[in-house]
């Protein structure tokens, strides 16, 4: 079950997130459990979901939800280049701190259409755009109350005009009952495998 959060478990905490994007509002806070997890346990969280696929291993419905925005998209211009980063708006890489700017790869995720921001030990962002939104995904390893650990993800968005408000209601429905439910069974799913999914990206033996 998608269990989402109030916002104060995002801006409550001591993101890096806060002084690269102030202006962008929080959307939504999602848990996400894994339970077993340590402290220094994030990279090996973030291993296993890029090993998991990325979007590309949801559900069928849920790849028709996705299959049916990038074709109303390529209709109506929404993702063109020029509606994207460093074309309509300016890329966060561009605001990273000096400290932050050694980790930024800005590499594509495969699987998705987010550009990776920068990493740290204990959280993450990365952040996409077109004609519709900035939004960014921001991932976090917070402490629980039973001497574990947890991901949390953040989504932080700067809607473009009366359009993103409009496109961002519309889809909220579709995130709530089908996208955030699919997601956290794979993510949780992810973590589950983590042996398997990391030893088999690595190449290693089954």
């Amino acid at each position: 079950m998608a269990i989402r959060l109030p916002e104060t478990e995002h801006t409550e905490r001591p993101w890096r997130i806060h002084e690269i994007a102030p202006d962008f509002e929080v959307e939504d806070v999602w848990r996400f459990r894994t339970p077993g997890a340590g402290p220094d346990d994030f990279p090996v969280m973030l291993a296993a979901l890029r090993a998991g696929g990325g979007l590309d291993d949801n559900p069928p419905v849920v790849r028709f939800l996705f299959a049916v925005r990038w074709r109303l998209g390529a209709l109506l211009g929404w993702d063109e280049p020029e509606q994207g980063l460093a074309r309509r708006t300016e890329t966060l890489g561009d605001r990273l701190p000096v400290d932050l700017r050694q980790d930024a790869t800005g590499a594509a995720e495969e699987g998705v259409p987010f550009t990776l921001v920068y990493e740290l030990p204990d959280e993450c962002a990365l952040e996409m755009a077109n004609s519709t939104v900035h939004a960014v995904c921001h991932l976090g390893w917070v402490p629980t109350d039973h001497g574990e650990h947890e991901l949390r993800m953040a989504a932080l968005v700067r809607p473009n005009g009366v359009l993103g408000r409009v496109y961002m209601a519309a889809i909220k429905p579709f995130r709530y009952l089908i996208v955030y439910p699919a997601l956290t069974r794979q993510w949780e799913r992810a973590w589950r495998e983590r042996a398997h999914l990391v030893r088999t990206e690595a190449g290693a033996p089954t």
